[in-house]
């Protein structure tokens, strides 16, 4: 097993347009390294390239947040293995569904970062809360306040 200082690895989880980024900005700015799919559009082998990113920061001991949709133990689940490979605490912030709110929010995006309808509903179909049981350390549920923030809840 490798050691390395003590950081943690953030995973978001959620809807495309359901805060994630938003919520990331706010809470993760300035203490955790950023890895998201969507920093490297054009890249090929976009899972390759983001686990390599993670594994850097973590051999480091630099905290991680990974901005992506993270649907499924599929995607979450090379995450976590990094985290408990470097001994890392792995944290999963979960974005409860709420489809018409994420395609309202999403209308209203530049054209360019604008997300098909039909990539939306693909995730939702995937879409699975996570939970402790899958091998994370914490699960936490984030919704919006009402007031242009956020409320973060722990889930058991």
């Amino acid at each position: 097993m490798n050691t390395a200082p003590a950081a943690e690895l953030v995973v978001l989880v959620g809807l495309q347009a359901s805060g994630k980024s938003t919520f990331q900005a706010a809470t993760f700015a300035g203490t955790h390294a950023l890895v998201s799919k969507d920093l490297f559009r054009r890249a090929r082998h976009r899972q390759k390239r983001q686990m390599r990113l993670v594994e850097e920061a973590l051999s480091q001991g630099v905290a991680v947040v990974v901005d992506n949709t993270n649907p499924s133990p599929l995607e979450w689940g090379p995450l976590l293995e990094a985290g408990h490979r470097w001994g890392v605490p792995v944290v999963a912030y979960w974005f409860p569904p709420d489809v018409e709110g994420s395609l309202a929010r999403n209308a209203l995006r530049p054209h360019e970062s604008r997300v098909p309808d039909v990539g939306l509903y693909a995730t939702a179909g995937r879409l699975r809360r996570p939970r402790r049981a899958d091998g994370f350390d914490a699960v936490h549920e984030v919704t919006f306040d009402g007031h242009g923030g956020f409320r973060v809840r722990p889930l058991p």
